[in-house]
């Protein structure tokens, strides 16, 4: 999982844990390892939800001011499914998980 730079240091800090995504498909799986910069996105969860349950409070979760804001930047491509992806970062100095396959 890519996230822009404004998005990064909130991912470090565990301020952001979730993030919306819309794709044709599904780009990451739950238990994922995804590298970023210093360190690496584990994805926990992610599931399938309708534009209308993104809300104010899920968009500033995400990290964004609102869902107006969220939705320019969660359309990758031609997709139109939305996906909830929660997930966790994992810093540079903590071995990851055996079962991961890093």
């Amino acid at each position: 999982m890519m996230f822009t730079k404004r998005f990064r240091e909130g991912v470090r800090e565990g301020r952001i844990i979730c993030s919306v995504r819309i794709w044709k498909t599904p780009r990451v799986k739950p238990g994922g390892v995804y590298p970023m910069e210093d360190g690496h996105i584990v994805v926990d969860s992610i599931r399938q939800i309708a534009l209308a349950d993104i809300t104010g409070e899920l968009a500033r979760r995400s990290g964004f001011d609102g869902v107006v804001d969220l939705l320019k930047v969660a359309k990758h491509g031609a997709g139109t499914n939305v996906y909830l992806v929660h997930f966790h970062y994992v810093p540079p100095h903590v071995p990851l998980s055996p079962n991961t396959g890093l």
